[in-house]
């Protein structure tokens, strides 16, 4: 049914180039020729004969839209397979209608770009002629502004598509000011002045050409030639089991493989159907971020570049199945429907809005009529208020003057009470005071109280303290007087003791005395034989020097050398200052000597 509905609109294009006098007719001649044209470009056999047979009743002038439509639905559309090439086609009407109806000499854009533009707009607008991108008259003047908002969305969502496409952002001011443009123009836009749009670089301004139809070309694969997705990835072969990167091509049917990305030489497909299932693969071989399709006959492994890109193909892919399981449509086919069950939906809210509003406005009416009547009944009402009310001031003023001599007694009573008052109120204002001194002192006497029975406690336990500290005074009192009588006995002992060391000490002094003389006696002649040891020293120096003169002179004459030492000689004692002036034996009898000396004083005292 879709197909049908998107040849109609490429059909109207040609059949409204051939009006020439825009009048809706054209000419039998030439809807032979582009009769004939349909049917060679579907790959339907021509019937001239039908196109006689239909049209022998009218012979009087040119053929409206409305004859033509059954013979090209009977001969041509009903007969239509889905093999023939729908862009051949549409490149076909293109061909007839483009050159009568803009000029894009002026235009950023080529025939080619206008053409993708042209095929665009055929996607996307209304199943109504004359073709517009939505042309809903507005029915009413309060449901304008809802009209508004619902028309330009395939228009916005054609340009948004296309500044995504190029890579710029979204300007939605100008957009804004562009609508506020078409308001003149029953908001809406043909093919023709999309084309111009576009091609005048209205929101593309800054970019240049080339930009822009890379934009439309890729807007153009997505919605025409509903490719979901491409890129490169690697594919293993089936025979060779080698790895080669192909360009892949996502339809909602199909995924085709080419050498690259120009799309001209096709490497192979991998139909899609129900019962293909696509799923991760571990890494292997090398090749990381893999993932297979299983169809019927054959498996296809793939290795995306990164992982990013292997969940992206995952997703799409999964997705075309799952469309190709329930039976839907293409993703953008879809949306597209969606986006019309919308419209239709929010038209129909519009409808009842304006209903409901049209009940509201007769029951409006009717309230009005029904104050209308309350009105009057109010006048009349407050004419007769008006005389209850004479009456009642007349009434009124009399009462005012009972009331007035009522009033200035009340006044002085309540004079002589406000004295009272304001007495009654001094004396509560005292008492209160006295209240809040009484309550201070109070407060002051509870914390008088307090600091009392704290001071009390406090007092408690340093008694407590105290006791305990005296019972352990008199302990160690007791202790020491034990320690002091210990003393005593010691100190008695030690006294003895000391009378003895005493005398010991004395006896010893007197033989230090005795030693000390004798040591300074040894230490002169000590003295003595240093200086001896000393000239002795040099005289075997001047010996050692001679000597020496003497040995190299033989080695100069005889070439020998010998050695000349003194001869035997007994171990010589060192002492701290150098070598001993005796031996160890004279050292020996020197002590015996000492040793006498120092019992015969010690007997003689």
């Amino acid at each position: 049914m879709w197909l049908r509905d998107e040849l109609l609109k490429s059909i109207w294009h040609a059949f409204t180039a051939l009006d020439v006098d825009q009048r809706g007719k054209v000419s039998k001649s030439q809807l032979k020729v582009l009769s004939h044209s349909l049917c060679t470009v579907m790959k339907i056999p021509h019937d001239p004969v039908a196109l006689e047979e239909h049209f022998k009743d009218d012979n009087k002038g040119p053929l409206s839209n409305q004859g033509y439509m059954p013979y090209l639905n009977r001969f041509i559309l009903d007969k239509v397979q889905e093999e023939f090439d729908v862009l051949e086609f549409n490149k076909m009407c293109w061909t007839l209608c483009y050159k009568k109806n803009i000029c894009t000499k002026h235009l950023l854009i080529s025939d080619q770009e206008a053409f993708k533009v042209w095929c665009i707009f055929n996607f996307l607008s209304e199943d109504k002629y004359p073709l517009v991108i939505i042309t809903e008259e507005v029915r009413k003047i309060l449901t304008v502004v809802f009209c508004v908002l619902c028309e330009f969305l395939p228009i916005e969502y054609f340009l948004r598509k296309l500044m995504e496409a190029m890579g710029s952002g979204w300007d939605e001011e100008k957009f804004a000011d562009y609508k506020l443009q078409l308001n003149t123009k029953n908001n809406c836009l043909s093919a023709w002045e999309l084309i111009e749009l576009v091609g005048m670089g209205y929101f593309s301004k800054g970019m240049n050409c080339q930009t822009l139809s890379m934009g439309i070309m890729e807007v153009f694969q997505e919605l025409i030639l509903d490719v979901l997705k491409q890129g490169y990835m690697m594919k293993k072969g089936h025979k060779r089991k080698n790895w080669t990167e192909r360009w892949f091509v996502l339809r909602p049917t199909s995924l085709s493989y080419y050498v690259c990305e120009d799309q001209v030489e096709k490497k192979g497909d991998i139909i899609l159907d129900r019962t293909c299932c696509v799923e991760s693969l571990p890494d292997k071989e090398g090749k990381k971020n893999l993932f297979i399709i299983k169809c019927i006959d054959k498996s296809f492994e793939i290795s995306a570049s990164d992982k990013k890109k292997k969940q992206e193909w995952l997703q799409a892919i999964q997705t075309c199945i799952q469309l190709l399981r329930l039976g839907l449509p293409s993703p953008h086919r879809e949306a597209r429907l969606r986006r019309r069950e919308h419209r239709q939906r929010q038209q129909s809210e519009e409808d009842d809005l304006a209903e409901r509003m049209k009940h509201l406005q007769a029951a409006n009416e009717n309230k009005q009529r029904q104050l209308e009547g309350m009105r009057k009944k109010m006048e009349e009402a407050a004419a007769k208020a008006a005389v209850e009310e004479h009456r009642r001031k007349q009434t009124q003023l009399d009462l005012q003057d009972r009331y007035r001599l009522d009033l200035e007694k009340e006044k002085m009573v309540r004079q002589q009470m406000e004295e009272q008052v304001a007495q009654k109120s001094s004396e509560l204002e005292q008492y209160l005071q006295r209240v809040r001194e009484l309550e201070d002192m109070y407060h002051r006497l509870e914390e008088a109280l307090e600091d009392e029975r704290q001071a009390k406690q406090d007092e408690e336990v340093v008694l407590k303290l105290q006791a305990r500290l005296l019972e352990e005074e008199a302990a160690k009192r007791a202790e020491l007087e034990q320690i002091h009588l210990q003393q005593q006995r010691a100190l008695s002992q030690t006294e003895a003791e000391k009378q003895e060391l005493v005398a010991e000490q004395l006896a010893k002094e007197r033989a230090l005395q005795a030693a000390m003389l004798q040591l300074e006696r040894m230490e002169r002649e000590r003295h003595g034989a240093l200086e001896q040891y000393e000239k002795v020293s040099k005289k075997l120096e001047r010996a050692a020097n001679k000597t020496k003169t003497w040995k190299d002179k033989v080695a100069k004459h005889e070439g020998l050398v010998r050695l000349i030492q003194p001869g035997p000689k007994g171990p010589q004692r060192i002492t701290n200052w150098g070598p001993a002036s005796f031996t160890d034996a004279e050292l020996e009898l020197r002590k015996k000597s000492w040793q006498e000396s120092k019992n015969q004083g010690a007997q003689a005292q």
